[in-house]
């Protein structure tokens, strides 16, 4: 991508609720790619989930907590300037800033049904697409469609010390 520009990392999700593996691979791609910042781009609901467990204001209050005192990561919501939940638009949108240079991040677990989101293949176009390994999914992500698509140009898998904790888990608690 472009030299200059100020890389940012985006985490989208529900969070619902936000834990220490999303505050983990956010401080990982910090570090490794030299980040300025991350934003957790929270959505009022998951496109592929029927509905969230907690409320969208609760969920942003405790996304906050989580982060604590680190001021590279910055929780917004976007969907009531954009009207949308869906990710290319959100790359739209914050792509309209040309300073940015742009790093989706993501979970293994995601990659396996990434060819499925809509304009996937423009997303992958549109910014550097950072995978963090999850426990259990490094075989089918590695295996998957958007895996095999995509060069190493558009798409890094890092492989780090896992935090093995999922939102669903937690909710099961």
């Amino acid at each position: 991508m472009t030299v200059g520009k100020n890389k940012i990392g985006i985490l989208g999700g529900s969070f619902d609720p936000a834990h220490k593996g999303h505050l983990a691979i956010s401080n990982e791609a910090i570090k490794r790619f030299n980040l300025k910042k991350v934003i957790w781009a929270i959505t009022k609901k998951n496109p592929f989930k029927k509905n969230s467990f907690t409320s969208l204001e609760n969920r942003i209050k405790y996304c906050k907590s989580v982060i604590g005192a680190n001021n590279l990561i910055k929780v917004k919501f976007y969907e009531n300037i954009i009207k949308s939940n869906k990710t290319i638009n959100l790359i739209n949108h914050i792509s309209k800033n040309k300073k940015y240079e742009i790093y989706f991040i993501m979970g293994a677990d995601n990659l396996i049904k990434f060819h499925k989101w809509h304009k996937w293949k423009s997303i992958s176009q549109k910014c550097n697409i950072v995978v963090f390994d999850r426990h259990g999914f490094k075989k089918k992500s590695l295996n998957s469609i958007t895996f095999k698509k995509l060069n190493d140009k558009n798409l890094k898998f890092i492989e780090f010390n896992k935090v093995n904790i999922s939102s669903s888990q937690l909710r099961k608690i």
